[in-house]
Protein backbone atom coordinates (compact mmCIF):
# COMPACT_ATOMS: atom_id res chain seq x y z
CA UNK A 1 0.00 0.00 0.00
CA UNK A 2 1.26 3.24 -0.94
CA UNK A 3 0.75 6.60 1.04
CA UNK A 4 0.72 9.97 -1.06
CA UNK A 5 1.49 13.20 1.05
CA UNK A 6 -1.86 15.18 0.64
CA UNK A 7 -0.35 18.63 -1.04
CA UNK A 8 -2.45 21.40 -0.38
CA UNK A 9 -2.63 23.85 -2.70
CA UNK A 10 -2.95 27.59 -1.64
CA UNK A 11 -4.52 30.18 -4.32
CA UNK A 12 -5.44 33.41 -3.46
CA UNK A 13 -7.28 35.87 -6.00
CA UNK A 14 -7.61 39.90 -4.71
CA UNK A 15 -8.96 42.99 -5.98
CA UNK A 16 -6.94 45.83 -4.72
CA UNK A 17 -7.83 49.79 -5.38
CA UNK A 18 -4.85 51.20 -5.78
CA UNK A 19 -3.92 55.05 -4.07
CA UNK A 20 -2.58 57.99 -5.38
CA UNK A 21 -2.01 56.49 -9.51
CA UNK A 22 -3.63 56.57 -12.46
CA UNK A 23 -4.65 53.01 -12.22
CA UNK A 24 -8.45 51.62 -9.91
CA UNK A 25 -7.73 48.48 -10.15
CA UNK A 26 -5.71 45.38 -9.90
CA UNK A 27 -7.07 42.18 -10.04
CA UNK A 28 -3.81 39.63 -8.72
CA UNK A 29 -3.91 35.98 -8.67
CA UNK A 30 -1.36 34.06 -6.62
CA UNK A 31 -1.07 30.01 -6.45
CA UNK A 32 2.01 28.65 -3.87
CA UNK A 33 3.09 31.66 -3.61
CA UNK A 34 3.57 32.22 -7.51
CA UNK A 35 1.72 35.15 -9.00
CA UNK A 36 -0.68 33.59 -12.62
CA UNK A 37 -2.39 36.63 -13.22
CA UNK A 38 -2.28 40.40 -13.08
CA UNK A 39 -4.92 42.23 -14.78
CA UNK A 40 -4.81 46.67 -13.96
CA UNK A 41 -7.88 48.93 -14.74
CA UNK A 42 -6.47 52.94 -15.68
CA UNK A 43 -2.94 53.69 -16.06
CA UNK A 44 -0.53 53.56 -18.57
CA UNK A 45 -2.16 50.46 -20.43
CA UNK A 46 1.04 49.18 -22.84
CA UNK A 47 3.65 49.52 -19.75
CA UNK A 48 0.98 47.94 -17.12
CA UNK A 49 0.40 45.43 -19.34
CA UNK A 50 4.20 44.60 -19.73
CA UNK A 51 4.57 44.57 -16.45
CA UNK A 52 1.87 42.08 -16.15
CA UNK A 53 3.50 39.58 -18.25
CA UNK A 54 6.98 39.94 -17.04
CA UNK A 55 5.79 39.20 -13.33
CA UNK A 56 3.62 36.30 -13.76
CA UNK A 57 5.06 32.76 -13.16
CA UNK A 58 7.68 34.21 -10.78
CA UNK A 59 7.78 34.40 -6.98
CA UNK A 60 5.99 37.00 -5.46
CA UNK A 61 7.58 38.24 -2.80
CA UNK A 62 10.42 38.23 -5.21
CA UNK A 63 7.89 40.61 -7.30
CA UNK A 64 7.35 42.29 -4.13
CA UNK A 65 10.91 43.18 -3.53
CA UNK A 66 11.79 44.81 -7.40
CA UNK A 67 8.51 46.79 -7.39
CA UNK A 68 8.23 47.93 -3.79
CA UNK A 69 9.61 51.82 -3.76
CA UNK A 70 9.80 52.56 -7.18
CA UNK A 71 8.35 56.43 -7.62
CA UNK A 72 6.07 57.55 -10.88
CA UNK A 73 7.49 61.33 -11.28
CA UNK A 74 6.96 63.71 -8.33
CA UNK A 75 3.92 60.94 -6.65
CA UNK A 76 4.86 59.41 -3.50
CA UNK A 77 3.70 55.91 -5.00
CA UNK A 78 3.46 54.54 -8.69
CA UNK A 79 1.48 51.53 -10.52
CA UNK A 80 4.64 48.87 -10.05
CA UNK A 81 4.84 50.21 -6.24
CA UNK A 82 0.43 49.60 -5.57
CA UNK A 83 1.05 46.55 -7.23
CA UNK A 84 4.04 45.13 -4.76
CA UNK A 85 0.92 46.59 -1.88
CA UNK A 86 -1.57 44.22 -3.80
CA UNK A 87 0.62 40.89 -4.07
CA UNK A 88 1.71 41.90 -0.30
CA UNK A 89 -1.74 41.78 0.47
CA UNK A 90 -2.37 38.34 -1.21
CA UNK A 91 0.22 36.67 0.29
CA UNK A 92 -0.71 38.25 3.72
CA UNK A 93 -4.23 36.18 3.17
CA UNK A 94 -2.87 33.10 1.69
CA UNK A 95 -0.50 32.70 4.85
CA UNK A 96 -3.28 33.89 7.01
CA UNK A 97 -5.51 30.77 5.35
CA UNK A 98 -2.71 28.37 5.88
CA UNK A 99 -3.17 28.99 9.40
CA UNK A 100 0.67 30.23 9.52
Amino acid sequence: MTNFAEEKVMYMKLTYRPRGTCSVQMDVEVQDGIVTNVEVLGGCSGNLQGISRLVVGMPAREVVEKLRGIRCGMKPTSCPDQLSKALERCLEQEEKAAGK
